[in-house]
């Protein structure tokens, strides 16, 4: 094989997008060869991609993984992407395989960029693995206690992600606090309880903000208990949301803290490698309940239309799959 023909999607400008042809040079040694099976949106980074709203001050820090191009774009962007080794060391060959890769059909990378998806994960599922390590690293610095009484706001991707791992820990109270009622039965299928913001208790000693709205950190801030800590979880792009800091904040010692996926926490970074936090989201993703945020797939053909209807806000998803041809090798 002296190379691959693939396609991979592209953010051309502003609100556009298209698939590109591209030919792969073979993997050496040290390198594998996947063909993609299924991709994932972000909904939430992708669409400031898709509508150039990426903060030029933080443009180098959001450089995915195997980005190509520069933001705003054109570029090639996405990072959560599921497939199956065709050409590699032995011990990965026919192996499925997550990998922090744009939308594309086939694709070479160094082997230690891959982690084996294990045998009681779903392929589609395993897409998932991008939300729940950052929900695992959220945890890691909120650190809840047994008894904790916690509120998750916001039940989006990464709030339900977190609600998730949430109700397996022994906690006193555990409530979703969201304004969309029509969420109720995603909570329910999490095992955790919806609340509206009037109808959430207070005195919380963890309260995991993810609504990425002013009025859900406010609502975060006042459900926190004296001396408690808010963990911001929300990335509000090139947004200055107003933050109540005034009236009773520092009168009850609060404490508002931010928590980013880019670097391991710094409770667990002197132990726990960015590839050790991913296996252990992709295992904990054998949990058939993170389904319930598998919300819609469309084909590859389709990608460029798909992001447009998600970035107006005409497809509601939590996590839309992208779904791959069997797309032949071509050898020149």
């Amino acid at each position: 094989m002296r190379c691959v023909k693939a396609h991979a999607y592209w953010t051309t400008g502003p609100g556009r997008g298209e698939i590109r042809p591209l030919t792969l040079s073979p993997p050496a040694a040290d390198e594998v060869l996947v063909r993609t099976l299924f991709s994932a949106i972000s909904r939430g980074t992708e669409t400031l991609v898709h509508r150039h709203q990426v903060p030029e001050t933080v443009r180098d820090l959001m450089r995915a993984p195997f980005q190509e191009g520069d933001l705003p774009g054109p570029v090639k962007y996405g990072y959560l992407t599921a497939g199956v080794v065709e050409a590699g060391p032995a011990q990965l060959q026919g192996q499925r395989v997550f990998c922090l890769h744009p939308h594309q059909t086939r694709f070479v990378v160094p082997a230690t960029a891959v982690v084996p998806i294990p045998d009681d994960v779903p392929t589609p599922r395993a897409l998932l693995a991008g939300a729940v390590e950052t929900a695992i690293n959220g945890l890691w610095d909120a650190a809840p206690r047994i008894g904790d009484r916690v509120a998750v706001v916001g039940l989006g991707m990464i709030g339900a992600s977190v609600a998730a791992l949430l109700a397996r820990f022994p906690l006193g109270r555990l409530q979703a606090v969201d304004v969309d009622s029509g969420r109720a039965g995603l909570a329910a299928q999490l095992g955790v309880e919806l609340v509206s913001p009037d109808q959430a208790a207070g005195d919380c000693d963890v309260v995991l903000h993810c609504s990425a709205t002013e009025a859900g950190l406010a609502t975060a801030l006042d459900l926190a208990g004296d001396d408690a800590e808010v963990v911001e979880l929300s990335w509000y792009g090139d947004r200055a949301p107003s933050v109540p800091l005034g009236e009773a904040f520092h009168a009850r010692r609060l404490t508002l803290r931010g928590s980013q996926v880019g670097g391991v926490s710094t409770a667990r970074r002197a132990r726990r490698s960015t590839t050790d936090r991913l296996t252990l989201a992709l295992q904990t993703l054998s949990d058939p309940r993170f389904d319930a945020l598998l919300s819609g797939m469309s084909d590859f053909t389709e990608l460029p239309e798909v992001i447009d209807q998600i970035a107006a806000g005409d497809r509601p998803a939590l996590c839309h799959l992208i779904r791959y041809p069997e797309e032949e090798p071509c050898s020149v």
